[in-house]
């Protein structure tokens, strides 16, 4: 059932593919969210019967399977994707119908449903890795649609980022294959290097900040964050799955796999490699708030925003103790329902109105009340605003890095707050204008506010973030014994 999952999407998104214009317009939609849906009850249903063993759909060569598994943690990111992606799917239909190519558009898009499964379902390093690099090969083109000058630099840099990223992570994924003696880099709670690391810990170490560093691309951890901003360009459908679900979680979710269940906590806790990854971690923050502090293109800023907040997942994961891994599953899960709220408004704002730029979004309230509504509660999460998930994961990372009691610690607690203060500005700047500023050549519009297949996921992901909110204590209790592995 659960390799049905992952290659569901997948088979059906080729054959789209291989169809193209012969499928009509109207048969092209139902298909894809019968099979986007289809796909996400499969996972439902493989999440509440997760103890069942492993799945080996095919090995690459002997001893070296392509598995797939449901843990504690996969669960989570397993999760998210499911419960996002039909949403994402529904929004894309009404906003690709101005922007052409929706044959190949929605073929890949489905895709990648299946791909970004296969990542969180990964039983080892091996999947992990195959299907990482799978997603490269299958959201390129997505990042490039249109053709046009400014997404073709975009697909460039990205394609530059990630084959360079994957360079990196395939010596740690080597190292991890070579050296442990474990089940051909099977994950385990705990790691499977503690034998290695105690003979040669200098190697082990640099292994794993090539994954680090190579995981932390598509993570847009600082310098290697310059593809994400480009990559707004994109259709809104595609910059929300990148920034929110499908390329950036699956790059912390690989950091925190190759933390946790391949190198180990335990045997990096202290070292030069954890400072590293900590360092790398509070300077994202700090910087990519601050940039979108100066950003004036709505995406864009939001973008920042991402590479912001996705350096929050990596410090929570680089402290390498279970509050810290919870914190980190927390951020994780209320990013990803916040991030992609904010980006389905932009896209609103963008598709209905043509405007881009922060000042221009002065008086919007006036002609899309709904999506402005919707804008300012993600605003107020995204910032920290308490009874809201934002502040739960942040208060959480915070308390975990404190517990600490290291120097590193203090450094990312501060990066949270100077982050902090920046965020309010950055978000609450564009709904302070939508509010109360004038509306300025749009006086005559009644509403421009999109249509019912934007304004459902709009409604149901609002909910979401308002009931994480409100019931927060048993969601992060779950999550606690998720990270635990209790669960």
């Amino acid at each position: 059932m659960l390799s049905l999952a992952v290659f569901l999407p997948i088979v059906c998104g080729l054959l789209l593919l291989l169809l193209g214009r012969r499928v009509s317009h109207r048969a092209r939609q139902v298909l894809v969210e019968t099979v986007t849906v289809v796909t996400s009850l499969l996972v439902l249903f493989c999440l509440l019967n997760r103890r069942g063993t492993a799945y080996t759909p095919f090995f690459l060569l002997q001893n070296l399977p392509i598995r797939f598994a449901i843990d504690g943690v996969g669960s989570v990111f397993t999760a998210i994707v499911a419960f996002l992606w039909p949403l994402a799917a529904l929004y894309g239909f009404e906003y690709m119908e101005h922007e052409g190519g929706e044959n190949h558009f929605f073929a890949l898009y489905t895709v990648t449903y299946g791909v970004t499964l296969g990542i969180s379902t990964a039983a080892n390093i091996l999947t992990l890795y195959f299907f990482y690099e799978f997603l490269t090969l299958c959201t390129l083109p997505l990042v490039m649609h249109g053709t046009q000058k400014p997404s073709e630099h975009a697909g460039y840099t990205y394609m530059l980022y990630s084959f360079f990223g994957a360079a990196l992570a395939f010596i740690g994924v080597m190292l991890v294959l070579v050296l442990n003696y474990g089940d051909g880099g099977a994950f385990t709670m705990g790691g499977v290097m503690a034998q290695a690391a105690a003979e040669h810990p200098t190697m082990v170490q640099l292994g794993y900040l090539c994954a680090f560093l190579g995981f932390g691309v598509k993570a847009a951890v600082f310098p290697f964050h310059v593809w994400l901003p480009e990559a707004s360009v994109a259709p809104t459908p595609v910059t929300a799955l990148l920034h929110a679900v499908a390329v950036v979680k699956s790059g912390v979710f690989a950091i925190i796999r190759v933390t946790y269940f391949s190198f180990g906590a335990q045997v990096l806790r202290g070292t030069a490699a954890q400072s590293i990854a900590l360092l790398l971690a509070s300077v994202t923050i700090v910087y990519g708030s601050t940039m979108a502090v100066k950003e004036h293109h709505f995406k864009r800023r939001l973008a920042y925003s991402t590479v912001s907040n996705l350096s929050y997942i990596v410090l929570a994961a680089s402290l390498m103790t279970q509050s810290g891994l919870t914190a980190a599953l927390a951020h994780m899960l209320f990013h990803a329902l916040i991030k992609i709220t904010l980006f389905f408004c932009a896209g609103a704002v963008m598709v209905k109105t043509g405007r881009t730029q922060i000042e221009d979004l002065r008086g919007l309230s006036r002609v899309m009340p709904f999506t402005c509504a919707v804008y300012t509660v993600g605003a107020i999460s995204l910032m920290g605003t308490p009874l809201l998930p934002g502040f739960v994961s942040k208060w959480l990372i915070g308390s975990a890095a404190i517990e600490t009691g290291t120097a590193m610690g203090m450094v990312g607690v501060a990066a949270l707050l100077i982050s902090a203060v920046l965020t309010a500005i950055y978000l609450m700047g564009p709904a302070m204008s939508m509010y109360f500023r004038p509306l300025e050549g749009m006086e005559k519009v009644v509403s421009c506010d999109p249509g019912l297949r934007m304004k459902l996921p709009f409604a149901v992901l609002t909910a979401a973030i308002v009931l994480c909110g409100l019931f927060s204590d048993p969601i992060i209790t779950l999550l606690a014994k998720l990270s635990a592995g209790v669960m």
